[in-house]
């Protein structure tokens, strides 16, 4: 039975006077259960004119929602904007959809579990991944501090990976308190040899985060070198970007299923950037929706 005698307070669970959670504006009817998440809002079209139709449209900021079908399977694809904050607020919201009864306020006995796949863009760190390749995230390392909010537990190999991740680039000295989850394998293993395997750091921000220097000095100049020079399990750090981190720290506690997949814009150890982004976006969102109907 639902805990009706302790609802969730107005402020802590925000619904507008259409019975729609806040920053997605959407109710619990308009979420499908496999849903793509992209950073840009202007990608969500790019993604939704390949469906058979469109059933639902929703815009509040920067948070743009289609869901539609490709044959039966059923699509929710939203933008969430750029970072970790963001994702934050996605994930709760997405998952208050599901799991909480928006009549009662309260949380429901029996949990659903979403499928949420990240089409990104990133930038590549190893020289021997060229631009426009397609990357699936096995791990996300996060230097954005998100977690560090939350409850969050660790297998043994996910500990062993951070531990040697901490030992060789020495970022726990300097005020940064790195975090780490694996992707879901239950999805990771639908994406084959046509994408790069690997762990992706995120980052939380596109500038010095990322090691970029315009007028300002960055305060870790040697980050680049660290994160591309960092392997373990036979596997390294093929990518950063800002997002993959978080969703898959987000996922893992509310007991969704979540993967990441990025097209590299970019190459930072070979300073070599895409000649077309926009193709090498659509490659992935055309791939990534065959393997994703076929799940």
């Amino acid at each position: 039975m639902n805990n009706i005698i302790n609802p969730i307070e107005d402020t802590e669970l925000i619904i507008n006077e259409r019975g729609r959670i806040y920053h997605l504006d959407l109710a619990p009817e308009h979420l499908a259960h496999t849903v793509i998440t992209v950073g840009s809002p202007d990608r969500v079209k790019e993604v939704s004119k390949h469906f058979d139709m469109i059933t639902h449209k929703a815009q509040h900021r920067e948070f743009i929602t289609h869901t539609g079908r490709i044959g039966s399977k059923e699509i929710s694809v939203i933008s969430t904007g750029i970072g970790s904050g963001n994702i934050d607020i996605v994930f709760n919201e997405m998952d208050a959809l599901v799991n909480i009864d928006f009549k009662t306020r309260t949380i429901k006995d029996h949990k659903t579990s979403l499928s949420i796949i990240r089409l990104g863009t990133c930038g590549a760190l190893q020289k021997d991944i060229p631009v426009d390749t397609m990357i699936v995230s096995s791990h996300g390392i996060g230097l954005d501090n998100l977690l560090l909010y939350y409850k969050l537990t660790n297998t043994p190999d996910e500990s062993y990976i951070l531990t040697e991740f901490l030992r060789h680039t020495n970022l726990g000295m300097k005020n940064i308190a790195p975090y780490i989850n694996e992707s879901s394998i239950s999805l990771r293993r639908h994406f084959g040899p046509e994408y790069v395997h690997g762990i992706t750091a995120t980052c939380p921000g596109f500038y010095a985060p990322q090691g970029r220097t315009l007028r300002l000095a960055p305060t870790f100049p040697d980050l680049l070198d660290a994160l591309a020079s960092f392997s373990c399990k036979d596997t390294r750090i093929t990518n950063f970007e800002m997002e993959t981190a978080a969703i898959y720290g987000m996922g893992k506690l509310l007991g969704h299923k979540y993967l990441s997949i990025s097209a590299a814009l970019a190459n930072r150890a070979t300073k070599a950037f895409s000649k077309n982004p926009d193709l090498a976006v659509d490659k992935m969102i055309v791939h990534s929706l065959e393997v994703i109907v076929g799940m």
